[in-house]
């Protein structure tokens, strides 16, 4: 049980004030402990106070829901809202500090320019962003992500930043996990893809199960749900090759929906049917163990709510 600092009283709370102070009594996650402390809000109003810069934990802002709290930590619940700069379009910023930037990509916007593509990209919309506080503010590309794909990414914020983290990538990503959505009832429940994987003159992944001069790539995967049209998997990632996971669904007779360009003949939502929703990893300057997750797209969801 979470006991508050007896200054603030949370069944008698009054408009006058402007802050509740909480005292961490036991481990818990940041949202359980808002929601057993703060009866009276929903999950959603807590994410709204997250996404406000509204909760502190330690004199420091938090927004990750699932940030752990310690035994002894001070939670301080800000209840005016704090104005924030407007979200780049096409994009969400989830996490920043002096070093990185997490954003949450939309579906349909590249990550990054190709010899091919010049058009507005991830990349292009936040550094257009970080430039409006200080010209001279630079972003660094660390990964991508398909165009279809939509998710979490990281940008380095210094060159230097960059080369300790792609030097070390293996190393530091400690997680990345991804929803998908294939075309029909996956009957094994969890399963591991090995092959090897090479590119054609048309941009096209071919797959191999005999080593080749291909790149290894190795994806895990667990069905979350199912019905006799689709299945919705947790994809975990081993190796990050080109298109690996569509492949890989292609390879085990289960195309992503949306995906025509490896083998889906269903186009359900208007969209491909993949989202980057987890990326755990090293901070490179605090050596401190990070972890975000979004929510699974409702339009996945709502496949299987019939």
């Amino acid at each position: 049980m979470y006991v508050p600092v007896p200054s603030s009283k949370l069944g008698n709370k009054t408009a006058k004030e402007k802050q509740t102070c909480l005292t961490v009594t036991e481990p818990a996650e940041l949202m359980k402990f808002l929601l057993g402390e703060i009866p009276s809000k929903s999950r959603n109003d807590v994410k709204s106070l997250l996404a406000h810069h509204q909760i502190w934990v330690d004199n420091e802002v938090i927004t990750q829901y699932n940030y752990p709290l310690e035994i002894g930590q001070e939670v301080v619940v800000k209840w005016t809202k704090v104005l924030l700069e407007k979200q780049p379009q096409g994009l969400n910023i989830v996490f920043e500090d002096a070093y990185i930037i997490i954003i949450e990509k939309k579906a349909g916007l590249l990550s990054i320019a190709t010899a091919t593509e010049k058009e507005q990209t991830a990349y292009s919309i936040l550094s257009e962003h970080v430039k409006k506080r200080d010209p001279k503010n630079k972003i660094f590309v660390l990964h991508r992500l398909d165009r279809d794909t939509s998710g979490i990414m990281m940008f380095a914020k210094s060159e230097k930043v960059q080369q300790l983290l792609q030097k070390a990538w293996k190393e530091t990503v400690l997680e990345r996990s991804y929803v998908a959505v294939v075309e029909g009832l996956v009957t094994q429940e969890r399963g591991t893809i090995t092959s090897w994987l090479t590119e054609s003159k048309a941009f096209i992944m071919y797959s191999s199960r005999t080593p080749n001069e291909g790149q290894k790539a190795v994806t895990h995967y667990e069905v979350l749900k199912k019905n006799k049209h689709y299945s919705l998997m947790e994809v975990k990632l081993e190796t990050g090759r080109k298109n690996q996971i569509r492949v890989h669904m292609q390879d085990i007779g289960h195309s992503i929906i949306g995906d025509k360009k490896y083998g889906a003949t269903k186009h359900p939502i208007g969209r491909l049917g993949l989202h980057a929703r987890v990326l755990a990893f090293r901070h490179p300057i605090t050596g401190e163990e990070v972890r975000y997750e979004t929510d699974i797209p409702k339009e996945f969801l709502n496949l299987f709510s019939q």
